[in-house]
């Protein structure tokens, strides 16, 4: 999962569905590495000649895919990011809506017709140039092909028609209200290459190099489990790259991947999805080592198998049948003790988690009431499943209704030391309810994640401006189809009322009305308990001064460098060394809010991205 997007990209991660298509994606496992400029040596390693500046990014994340129809996780998403434009783009400073393929953007009346103006300043990287036509392809592939809709189907949905009537103009008919029309996360691909593909189900996009493109970089090479190397795009509308390259190297080691930043050898490390509090204490005095420590975008869950079903209704997996008594979940979480989670295992680089939304996106946080909070108390949770008919025998074990004493499997990442420490301190816990727990960490979780074959499971998402993706995955609509088939769903959640209040926050186009709406979405979730939202982890990532002179963080006062709503990080970093004195968070902000000088609204108050979203390893 993408946990990232789970844990970003553990899903990083708001955005389309989570239809993960790893068989697809298989082929194109890889991971990245965010990187700074690398030594000589280090880029010669990767295939450059020594002269080009070059940044290499070191993570621990594998790519599911290339193909911007198949990706899910946050490390793929943020590649498709740098190497294709999207209709929108989110300004740095405060994730307000900005223009990005599109110039400005206009509702009709009866909010069902959007016009864009695409720029005429955007060209492919084979010369060609970027039109409307690109666009309508690119959604109307989406509407039509069922593998074109892996990733990003969700945001089509509603569409009736898509046309381009000049290379300038776009228009999109919509079924209904859709309040997310200037939030569609979905990169633009070029029709004159993409129209070849035969089977999008089964194309990575990962065999010829390099990758067509419009964004600030070009994809020119990769290797799974190595490396995905980028070059600049000189011909950029918004102005090339400082850097000439740009590097993500795979370390499965995360102390690896620290060691190679003390040497010099990579010049950013994002971690999996952060840095360890150990790490990031350790570089802290580092010289020439910046570690940047801000609020982040992602939440830190324990998702619970309520069942997992298709939508024809059959069933599949083993989840344990004591799960599906709201009691026995409720039980369980009140017996998390999310303060100590943060202190201990976060060592209070997070704060206490709840709904799904972080505190950062402030206008769509959920705060549980005073009476309605499961808070820790273990009492409280050894009565509750008591009343549900789950007793302790003789020797204090908890009994199912088979008779036999409870054993929860809890899926967890074995590259993410959080999963494994949080999972010591439930055994504790848990055990004193007389329930057993047994961590399943394995380096694929996603296997019995998508078969159901499993409990609980550790999870977590990189949210968007927009929360409409993460909101989404936790539809009956986006369930698989047949046990067979791979659905946009996080773990299996169907609920009529949930899937009301989603339709409504759908086609409410006045923020502060939505605003309610998502709240009580993320209340009804909470109340359910299918999902324990334990904490939201900071963005911990550090890079080498010595090679990076500056760069954008997102928001811009106290942000995340890796895994942004767009490319600033990376388009806007300075090479130490550089008489340059751009791309620094003030000199970003500057050009963008030229550009968003142009943006157009007709009736409609600015809207909020919308994210997608990722696979259960890592999930944007």
């Amino acid at each position: 999962m993408n946990r990232q997007d789970q844990h970003g990209s553990r899903r990083t991660g708001h955005r389309s569905w989570r239809t993960r298509l790893l068989a697809a994606a298989g082929a194109g496992a890889l991971l990245l590495a965010s990187g700074t400029l690398a030594p000589s040596a280090a880029a010669k390693d990767d295939g450059g000649d020594g002269g080009d500046k070059v940044l290499t990014v070191a993570v621990a994340q594998s790519v599911d895919s290339l193909s911007p129809f198949l990706a899910v996780r946050l490390l793929s998403t943020s590649i498709h990011r740098l190497t294709y434009e999207y209709l929108t783009n989110y300004d740095p400073k405060d994730n307000h809506v900005i223009p990005g393929l599109a110039t400005e953007w206009k509702s009709s009346p009866d909010k069902l017709t959007w016009t864009y103006t695409i720029r005429s300043d955007s060209k492919w990287s084979d010369g060609q140039q970027a039109t409307a036509e690109d666009a309508a392809w690119t959604f109307n592939k989406m509407m039509t092909d069922p593998g074109a809709a892996t990733a990003n189907g969700s945001f089509v949905g509603n569409f009736a028609k898509v046309t381009a009537p000049s290379p300038t103009r776009l228009v999109i008919r919509l079924k209904k209200p859709q309040a997310t029309m200037t939030a569609l996360d979905v990169p633009i691909v070029p029709k004159h290459v993409w129209e070849k593909v035969d089977d999008f189900s089964k194309f990575n996009n990962d065999k010829q190099f390099p990758i067509v493109g419009n964004g600030p970089f070009v994809l020119t090479d990769y290797k799974p489990d190595s490396y995905v190397r980028l070059k600049a795009n000189k011909d950029f509308w918004r102005g090339a790259p400082k850097f000439d390259e740009l590097v993500f190297r795979y370390y499965k080691d995360q102390d690896a991947a620290v060691a190679a930043l003390r040497k010099g050898e990579v010049s950013f490390v994002a971690g999996s999805p952060s840095l360890t509090p150990a790490q990031a204490d350790s570089l802290k005095d580092e010289e020439n080592i910046h570690v940047n420590d801000a609020p982040g975008r992602r939440f830190y869950a324990l998702a619970t198998n309520p069942g997992a079903r298709a939508k024809d209704g059959t069933k599949f997996g083993d989840g344990d049948p004591s799960l599906l008594d709201q009691r026995v979940r409720n039980a369980l979480f009140m017996a998390v003790d999310r303060k100590a989670i943060v202190d201990k295992v976060f060592q209070g680089h997070a704060v206490e988690g709840a709904g799904y939304i972080p505190p950062r996106f402030s206008s769509y946080f959920f705060e549980p009431s005073a009476d309605q909070k499961l808070a820790y108390d273990p009492e409280a949770a050894a009565k509750l499943l008591d009343e549900a008919g789950y007793r302790t025998n003789a020797d204090g074990k908890r009994l199912g209704k088979d008779g036999k004493p409870l054993n929860y499997r809890v899926l967890c990442h074995a590259t993410d030391p959080n999963d494994k420490a949080v999972g010591k301190y439930l055994q504790e816990w848990w055990g004193e309810l007389g329930i057993s727990l047994t961590l399943d960490c394995l380096d694929n979780v996603t296997d019995p994640w998508l078969a159901g074959d499993y409990d609980l499971a550790f999870d977590g998402w990189s949210v968007n401006p927009d929360p409409d993706f993460v909101l989404s995955i936790h539809t009956c609509d986006a369930l698989p189809a047949t046990p067979k088939d791979t659905g946009a769903t996080d773990n299996f959640i169907c609920d009529k009322t949930y899937d009301e209040l989603y339709a409504q926050q759908l086609v409410e186009y006045d923020a502060g009305k939505r605003a309610e709406i998502v709240k009580r979405m993320q209340s009804r979730l909470y109340d359910t308990g299918y999902m324990n939202v334990m904490a939201y982890p900071n963005a911990v990532e550090a890079y080498r001064t010595d090679q990076i002179k500056s760069i954008t963080t997102m928001p811009s006062d106290a942000g995340n460098i890796y895994g942004q709503d767009g490319y600033w990080s990376w388009w806007s970093a300075v090479p130490a060394g550089s008489g340059d004195s751009g791309g620094s968070s003030s000199s970003t902000g500057t050009v963008i809010g030229i550009a968003a000088g142009a943006v157009v609204l007709v009736g409609l108050g600015v809207l909020f991205a919308v994210r997608r979203r990722a696979s259960a390893d890592d999930r944007e």
